[in-house]
C-alpha cells in the first residue's frame, strides 16, 4: 500500500526510523558515527528540534524528537542529505545511502513517551552489542549513556526525559533503570514501529472488544495513539494542508512512488517517461496518474511532466474506468 503524506506540525513528537538501502551499513566505523551525531546535534540546534532519545546501529537509526518551527522534513532533509554526501565522499562511493524515505510516526506523548525512550535505548542490548544494562551505559552511540551521565551531549534534552521518572536526577535515573529492566521483557516492536488500528487501540484484544460492542475506531499507520488522538491529528492535518504538505515534498514523494512502481514492474523510469505504450506501461501510467492527482494532490500538468505524457493524456487516464 502507498504511504500517506507525512503528518507534522511544529512541536509534535515523532519516532523517526532511518535505514540503509538494501539493509546496508550506514556507519562503517566510529568516525562515521561521530560525524552523524555532530550533524544531528548541529541541525537540532539550528532548527530548534528537541532530541529526547536516539540510538545508532550499524544499518539503522532510531530517534525520538519534537519538531521545531520549520517542521520535521526540513530537519531530516538537512541531516540526511549532508551525511550521505559526507559518507559517499569519504568512502568513495556513489548512489543512495538510505532506504527510500525515512519512516516517521507522530506519537501521543502522554501515553507513549517513556515506552519509546526505553524501546529505542534498549536496541543495542537486544541486538547483542552489549550484554548488560551496566554495559549499555557505556554504549557511546545511544541516548542511554547521556541519560546516565556517562556521555556529554548538550543537544539532547536529558532533563525533559528524566522528569518523566522523578523530580531529582538521582531518583529519576533509578526509576528509569527499573523501567528499562521491566521493558526488557516486553516486545513492543510492532506496537511502536508498525502502524494501524491494532497499535492505535492498544492491542488486538482491545480491537476485538470494541468490535463486539459495535464501536468503530479511527486509525492511521502514521500515528501512534488512541482513537481521540488520531481523530484530532487528522482533523488538524486537514486544516493545515498548506503548511504540512508543501508541493516540493509531495513531488519528492511521488517520484519515490514512481521509482518503486517501476522497480516492481521491472521497467526503468526512463522507459516509463519515453512515451512508449508497450507492455505494462499504459496500465502503470494510469495507476501512477491516479496516485499523483488523488493521493499526492499534484496538478494534471505536473503529474504529466513526471510521467512523460501530456496534460490531456492524464485527464483521459483519470476518466477511464
Amino acid at each position: 500500500m502507498p504511504r500517506g503524506p507525512r503528518l507534522d506540525a511544529p512541536g509534535t513528537l515523532h519516532h523517526v526510523m532511518i535505514r540503509g538501502i538494501e539493509r546496508g551499513e550506514i556507519f562503517r566505523d566510529d568516525t562515521d558515527r561521530q560525524e552523524f551525531l555532530k550533524r544531528m546535534g548541529d541541525s537540532a540546534k539550528e532548527s530548534g528540534t528537541a532530541i529526547y532519545a536516539f540510538v545508532l546501529m550499524n544499518n539503522h537509526v532510531h530517534i525520538v524528537l519534537k519538531s521545531g518551527p520549520e517542521g520535521l522534513s526540513s530537519y531530516m532533509r538537512r541531516l540526511l542529505s549532508g551525511y550521505a554526501q559526507y559518507f559517499n565522499r569519504r568512502h568513495k562511493r556513489v548512489g543512495h545511502l538510505f532506504q527510500n524515505r525515512y519512516k516517521s510516526i507522530l506519537c501521543e506523548e502522554e501515553t507513549y513517551f517513556d515506552k519509546l525512550v526505553a524501546y529505542i535505548h534498549l536496541n543495542p542490548l537486544r541486538a547483542g552489542l552489549v550484554d548488560t544494562l551496566q554495559q549499555l551505559a557505556s554504549y557511546s552511540w545511544g541516548g542511554h549513556a547521556v541519560l546516565m551521565g556517562k556521555v556529554k551531549c548538550d543537544w539532547m534534552d536529558s532533563d525533559y526525559v528524566l522528569q518523566f521518572f522523578g523530580d531529582r536526577v538521582g531518583t529519576a535515573r533509578d526509576a528509569y533503570l527499573e523501567f528499562l529492566e521491566a521493558e526488557l521483557g516486553v516486545d513492543r516492536e510492532k506496537e511502536l514501529s508498525g502502524g494501524g488500528l491494532v497499535r492505535s487501540q492498544g492491542g488486538w484484544s482491545r480491537v476485538c472488544s470494541m468490535r463486539k460492542r459495535g464501536e468503530k475506531a479511527l486509525s492511521d499507520e502514521r500515528i501512534l495513539g488512541g482513537d481521540d488522538f488520531v481523530r484530532e491529528v487528522l482533523k488538524q492535518a486537514e486544516e493545515r494542508t498548506d503548511v504540512l504538505l508543501p508541493e516540493s515534498e509531495r513531488l519528492e514523494q511521488f517520484n519515490e512512488e514512481i521509482e518503486q512502481a517501476c522497480k516492481s514492474t521491472d521497467v526503468t523510469v526512463t522507459f516509463l517517461r519515453s512515451g512508449s505504450r508497450s507492455g505494462p506501461l499504459p496500465s502503470l501510467r494510469k495507476e501512477l496518474a491516479r496516485k499523483g492527482v488523488y493521493e499526492y494532490g499534484l496538478s494534471l500538468a505536473e503529474t504529466g511532466r513526471q510521467l512523460g505524457v501530456t496534460t490531456n493524456a492524464i485527464s483521459f487516464m483519470l476518466k477511464k474506468k
